[in-house]
């Protein structure tokens, strides 16, 4: 008992001396890299449960393929009419872009999913503790989810080559659509992040992401020309945020993008950050 005793007054002694140690005292981490370090946490989850990488692996061969092969037909006349030209429109790739945002947009979703978890757990309770910039936990988990969609990314351009893809607007333009891809749907995730913390369950979360996400994602240009629509569908498409990513980025991979394209798209990120970023920071430092 006296050595353990002992021991411990010892303990204190030495850190009571090199807190007493002249110097400059250790910089407080800035907003970057405690984002950073948030986000590295959110990889090495990914590297512990590597099931987390299935919705990023096969939901982006499963819908690139079942697009293709069950409506290609219906829709173009033949499936690499429906890959390689706009429903028969020579020279505009139609649905590999489409299926790269339906793919990337729609795992957006488990952002909620997995703060929602951590949440239940208390996790984000030591978070708030800790002294550093507050959203700090909040951004990071959204930077490591951008790594994931960037693999789905990759996933889906490679199967969309090996069909046929062939973009007129070379590597940059693939390159300059996978950036406004990722931009995207890192802005759109902060939607998911207050859902996370307004319900009570993941389940709740999924159901009101899927919710939102199906009428964004089918009622769009993602897979048919929306000329062949009624005219009150045909507005709403033409106001969807997700049918004016689709025409930057098949305006990108094509070489034709239209500058005002890019600036909606541009806006609707801001708006999902500007509105929600708020929303999902009051919500965060009030919850219990």
């Amino acid at each position: 008992m006296t050595s353990t005793t002992d021991r411990t007054t010892d303990t204190a002694t030495a850190v009571a001396d090199v807190l007493k140690m002249p110097g400059p005292r250790p910089a407080r981490p800035t907003a970057w890299s405690t984002s950073l370090s948030f986000g590295w946490r959110a990889l090495l989850k990914i590297k512990h449960v590597p099931e987390q990488l299935f919705d990023v692996t096969m939901f982006p061969i499963m819908f690139t393929l079942m697009f293709t092969y069950l409506f290609g037909g219906a829709l173009a006349g033949s499936t690499s009419a429906y890959v390689l030209r706009r429903l028969g429109i020579d020279g505009n790739q139609f649905l590999l872009p489409g299926i790269l945002v339906q793919t990337v947009v729609m795992i957006t979703m488990y952002t909620g999913l997995t703060l929602n978890k951590d949440i239940e757990k208390g996790v984000f309770d030591r978070f708030r503790s800790l002294p550093i910039w507050r959203p700090s936990p909040l951004v990071g988990a959204l930077l490591g989810d951008v790594v994931r969609y960037t693999i789905a990314s990759i996933i889906v351009l490679l199967l969309g080559l090996v069909l046929g893809f062939r973009p007129d607007g070379g590597l940059v333009g693939v390159v300059a659509s996978i950036g406004l891809l990722l931009l995207f749907s890192f802005s759109l995730s902060w939607i998911w992040t207050m859902f996370a913390m307004l319900m009570r369950t993941e389940q709740a979360v999924m159901g009101v992401s899927m919710f939102i996400l199906f009428p964004l994602t089918f009622a769009s240009n993602i897979f048919v020309d929306p000329a062949t629509m009624p005219g009150w569908l045909q507005a709403f498409v033409g106001v969807n945020p997700i049918s004016k990513l689709v025409t930057s980025i098949r305006g990108l991979m094509a070489g034709t993008v239209e500058m005002v394209d890019l600036a909606i798209v541009f806006g609707w990120c801001a708006g999902f950050v500007v509105i929600f970023g708020p929303l999902t920071m009051r919500l965060y430092n009030r919850k219990s």
